[in-house]
């Protein structure tokens, strides 16, 4: 049996081939051509600009109005965080709660990369990605997907490294949705009503990333803010973004998230999302001549304006779009057929090489896995197969037949193929003699017949969740309960009481509840496979059998029941947002609740050993001084020193290990969690071999928000620091003290 280091070769071609051609301007730069070409343009041009056209006047999901004063294009705005959506063929990659589940951050950003490589090929101007805007406090939270990590700190890593990739092959990214955007139900009249710090140190945390990484546009949330839209909201826009955290970029709205003329525009708002007059009433009518006449009267200052064509302007000449930027390549509203292929064989292996290095190993009773070549094996469930009306059969995947791949809403795109877990064991084991036993239906009693004609089994089973405005087998968006779909917790039951040794492999939007399946005895292994993409059934292959060990880690919490969450979507007008800062495992670690899997979890097929925990840390306490740059106070991302500790792989394979950093504050910061994911660091070692895991520390990393002060400040006393293979996993212990 082979066992192969998890290759970065994939990654490292495509990252190179982005930054070959990455950002050459500077935000200042970009605000002088800008600035000269704003003095070109007749007044229906500034208005025509930051309006836009009506929905489908283009071929992409937004396009903006095309000025005749500069050679000046309509751009093209297209979703989403995980491909370009509604075109073909594109490459369909992990979903980003996989990517997060990497805890790689070469492998990250060279997803974001070549994303966009293939979106420039289209001509998409402006990718609607990354989301970062639901953090997942709830775990049923139907977009949790589309993000990374309810953890802040790691959200805001992978934003980051997102970001840098897609703008480094030329296209703009777009950080969404600001914010505290939680649930999809009412999520178009709900009010999200956080304390100051809250916001601050969970939600706001990753915009933090998104804006010091130079991310060219953001767009505002379809919720209230304390009672105020997001994007008419002056404290939220003005204040945070555009002032705390110095955004220079674009701020648009969602689809129709725009409720008003003068206020918007007043609050900062600089575009109404292109189309935004497809339902009643139209948005976009609120701009216009409507936007105009404001101006005319005074009501809206003519400088305002200016600013939000100037802050467009700046994030096109900011990629690099002015030379040599494609013409669009697909049509929206046509099937999406692309006139280019902009996929390579690159793009497909980075994809294996993501959803196989985010699979993550909960159990492996006895070394059940890796499986070798068995004599006979049963592959039981819907999820082994492709739905056999296609994978792109349910418009934005809105349904859950077949295996899951994706979530289901606007951030989902069409499969080029979807290679199924099903087709990828045939194909490993053909001419191994082992007989594939098949009930790829979810019928328990099928089931259980198929795996007793085998020696071991395998059950898919999986749990879907998405956008609102799609309801799928009674799931408005947010899923209804953390239960596996389709009876799935029958189905293993079933199979696991026929005394054949069961493997599990979930694919999944977010946590489930495992304790039914976890009562059965017979389950010797539970593999978590994610949202994967279009090499879902290679990338597992690779696990399963050895080729690669597993190297995932959980980037959120597995309770024992929904109630262990503290937190859920509610069918009221107002989310209270009460759990303040305790979400996922700070609360289950405030509340001394015992999780099923805690947040960092993965097992390996090897084993790692932690020692030498070194610190050396220099930083004076109290609040920031510097002046406000891109990204916040120019202190605040200051290197402060690192924490470091030795990773030895002690075990007879090669494997990958994600040593993690927590910090415990001193208790002169009022109310903090027990501990606070600070660092994490992805070490590849041969049996024997040792590595140096270094977590580089900035100032924000030891500071919480004073809101009296209204800063970031670090607090005096003595931190607590944990280095560990998970968050409760915790194998070396110290001090720091300021």
């Amino acid at each position: 049996m082979r066992f192969l280091c998890t290759s970065s070769t994939a990654s490292s071609v495509v990252l190179a081939a982005a930054l070959a051609s990455a950002q050459v301007l500077t935000w200042d730069q970009a605000y002088q051509r800008a600035t000269a070409d704003l003095q070109k343009l007749t007044q229906n041009e500034k208005i025509g600009m930051v309006t836009g056209v009506k929905w489908q006047g283009g071929p992409c999901v937004g396009n903006t109005y095309a000025p005749q004063s500069i050679p000046y294009p309509s751009l093209c705005l297209q979703d989403g965080p995980l491909s370009i959506r509604f075109a073909n063929p594109v490459t369909v990659f992990p979903a980003g709660i996989n990517a997060g589940a990497t805890w790689d951050r070469e492998l990250i950003r060279s997803r974001g990369a070549a994303m966009s490589a293939e979106a420039k090929g289209l001509g998409v101007n402006v990718q609607l990605g990354p989301a970062l805007g639901a953090l997942g406090k709830i775990p049923s939270g139907g977009r949790n997907w589309e993000g990374f990590s309810s953890d802040p700190y790691l959200m805001g890593i992978a934003t980051a490294e997102t970001i840098q990739g897609m703008q480094g092959s030329g296209v703009q990214a777009c950080a969404k949705h600001f914010l505290l955007n939680e649930q999809e139900h009412n999520r178009e009249t709900i009010s999200s009503n956080a304390d100051d710090r809250t916001v601050h140190e969970l939600y706001l945390w990753p915009f933090y990333d998104a804006v010091k990484a130079n991310v060219a546009s953001v767009m505002c949330s379809y919720n209230k803010i304390n009672g105020t839209w997001a994007c008419e909201n002056d404290r939220l826009l003005n204040g945070l973004l555009k002032g705390e955290l110095g955004f220079k970029g674009t701020l648009l709205s969602d689809w129709n998230a725009q409720h008003s003329t003068v206020l918007s525009a007043n609050a900062g708002l600089d575009m109404s999302m292109p189309g935004s007059d497809f339902n009643t009433p139209p948005g976009s009518i609120y701009w216009g001549q409507n936007l105009a006449t404001a101006i005319a009267s005074g009501s809206v200052p003519q400088a305002r304006l200016d600013d939000m064509v100037t802050r467009i302007l700046a994030g096109w000449y900011l990629t690099g779009q002015d030379k040599g930027h494609p013409p669009v390549a697909f049509s929206s509203w046509n099937g999406g057929a692309a006139s280019v292929n902009v996929t390579t064989p690159a793009h497909g292996d980075l994809a294996r090489t993501i959803a196989r290095d985010s699979i993550i190993l909960l159990k492996n009773q006895n070394q059940a896995l890796p499986l070798g070549k068995p004599a006979s094996l049963a592959v039981i469930g819907s999820d082994a197969i492709v739905n056999p009306n296609g994978a792109n059969a349910c418009a934005d995947r809105g349904c859950n037949v077949g295996t899951l791949a994706q979530g289901w809403g606007s951030g989902t795109a069409e499969f080029p193929y979807l290679v199924a877990p099903l087709s990828a064991i045939q194909e490993k084991l053909a001419g191994t003699g082992t007989k594939i036993v098949t009930s790829t239906t979810d019928d328990a009693a099928a089931g259980a017949e198929a795996a007793r004609a085998a020696e071991t089994a395998i059950v898919f089973i999986n749990s879907d969740a998405g956008e609102g405005y799609i309801t799928v087998e009674n799931h408005v968006g947010d899923r209804n309960n953390l239960d596996p779909w389709h009876n799935g917790n029958a189905l293993v039951q079933a199979v696991a009481r026929t005394n054949r040794p069961t493997i599990v492999v979930i694919h999944s939007v977010g946590p489930i509840l495992l304790e039914t399946i976890l009562a059965e005895p017979n389950v010797v292994a539970i593999v978590w496979a994610g949202l994967p993409g279009q090499e879902s059934g290679h990338a597992l292959t690779d696990v399963l059998f050895g080729d690669t060990a597993p190297s995932g880690k959980l980037p959120y919490t597995i309770g024992k029941t929904e109630a262990d969450y503290g937190a859920r979507w509610t069918t009221e007008l107002v989310d209270s947002f009460a759990e303040g800062l305790f979400i996922d495992y700070r609360h289950f670690d405030q509340a001394g609740i015992a999780p099923r899997y805690e947040f960092g979890f993965g097992l390996s097929y090897t084993t790692f050993e932690y020692s030498t925990l070194a610190v050396a840390v220099n930083v004076i306490p109290g609040p920031t001084t510097g002046e406000t740059i891109v990204g916040g106070p120019s202190d605040l991302f200051t290197t402060v020193g690192t924490i470091s500790a030795y990773i030895r792989n002690s075990g007879i394979v090669t494997g990958a290990e994600v040593a993690q950093l927590y910090l415990g504050y001193p208790d002169s910061a009022p109310s903090t969690p027990p501990k606070q994911l600070r660092g994490f660091s992805k070490i590849k070692l041969v049996p024997g071999q040792s590595g140096q895991a270094v977590f580089e520390l900035r100032r924000r990393d030891l500071s919480y928000w004073d809101v009296g002060k209204q800063k970031w400040v670090v607090p005096t006393g003595t931190f607590k620091v944990f280095v560990g293979s998970s968050s409760r996993d915790i194998r070396l212990t110290g001090t720091l003290t300021v």
